[in-house]
């Protein structure tokens, strides 16, 4: 059984910061929300293919796990044009606060991927979560589309991460998402032709959103997704989900500062955030009481 350890969770914390700002650039970047995700999951695949060649690491892995990487990479080009999708419909706040969803879901999920039994504690947290987004929802409800979208993006997001959770036991983690990154691309590809949208203005972008869009798809998705897959060697996919849940909070804490505007938000709303943030540091506590007695 694999052991959190406090270099993964420190490893998390600083992938998760950079997820937060990743919510930041989608916001930034000004072309709709799939041309986003396919800039980004083809840069991304360039960027590991170089780093793949660099590192001299085999590209080779069986068929059946091809065709489990092609699907997991279709659900990640869902779970990020759903995301984009819910920014620009709401807030970056808004959206990363449903994000918080994702430890109740994988509670219930990780359980039937793993055939473990549901620990009770994970179920209580993560109702703690669904309190904490209740009171943020509460005051926002405005925002009622962009909410329904990111709970789209948030359960695909716990699928794709509870089935890496199981790849990641006999493929490395680059490879993982090289070949994931490829199908995702491949599929918005193939969607794109069929929808004839590719023409000369499809690739006319500002300086502007080339570099968000760069910086995007190396620092913020080729690494940060990566450093994800190979740090659930050591933690378990609802705690990476659980630990998620303060991607909210630093993405917040940047649209408040980068942003302004529509960022800020209501007292009840940061109170909400601050509940989800303890029930991320009881977990760490449950978890390290539960290895002792182990």
């Amino acid at each position: 059984m694999r052991n959190d350890n406090l270099k993964s969770y420190l490893n998390l914390h600083l992938i998760v910061f950079i997820w937060g700002f990743t919510a930041i650039l989608g916001a930034l970047i000004t072309i709709p929300s799939d041309f986003l995700v396919w800039y980004r999951m083809g840069f991304a695949t360039i960027f590991l293919a170089l780093f793949l060649g660099i590192k001299k690491k085999s590209f080779q892995i069986s068929f059946s796990a091809v065709l489990q990487l092609i699907f997991v990479g279709l659900l990640i080009a869902l779970h990020w044009i759903f995301f984009f999708a819910a920014i620009k419909c709401s807030t970056v706040s808004i959206t990363l606060s449903v994000f918080s969803l994702g430890a109740f879901f994988a509670s219930l999920l990780e359980p039937i991927f793993y055939g473990r039994k549901v620990l009770w504690y994970e179920v209580f947290f993560g109702l703690i979560i669904i309190a904490g987004l209740g009171l943020i929802m509460q005051v926002e409800i405005n925002y009622v589309n962009g909410m329904l979208l990111a709970l789209v993006s948030i359960i695909l997001g716990v699928v794709f991460t509870l089935i890496n959770g199981k790849l990641i036991a006999n493929h490395d983690p680059s490879v993982i998402s090289f070949y994931e990154f490829l199908a995702g691309f491949t599929f918005i590809t193939l969607y794109f032709i069929g929808k004839g949208n590719f023409s000369s203005d499809f690739f006319m972008l500002t300086t502007k959103n080339w570099i968000l869009l760069l910086l995007l798809a190396s620092v913020c998705t080729a690494y940060a997704f990566t450093a994800s897959v190979k740090v659930m060697q050591r933690l378990t996919p609802y705690t990476v989900m659980l630990t998620t849940n303060l991607e909210p909070v630093y993405g917040i804490i940047l649209a408040y500062f980068i942003i302004g505007g529509k960022e800020k938000m209501s007292t009840e709303f940061y109170i909400g955030a601050g509940i989800i943030v303890i029930t991320v540091v009881l977990n760490g506590v449950m978890k390290h009481y539960q290895k002792k007695s182990e």
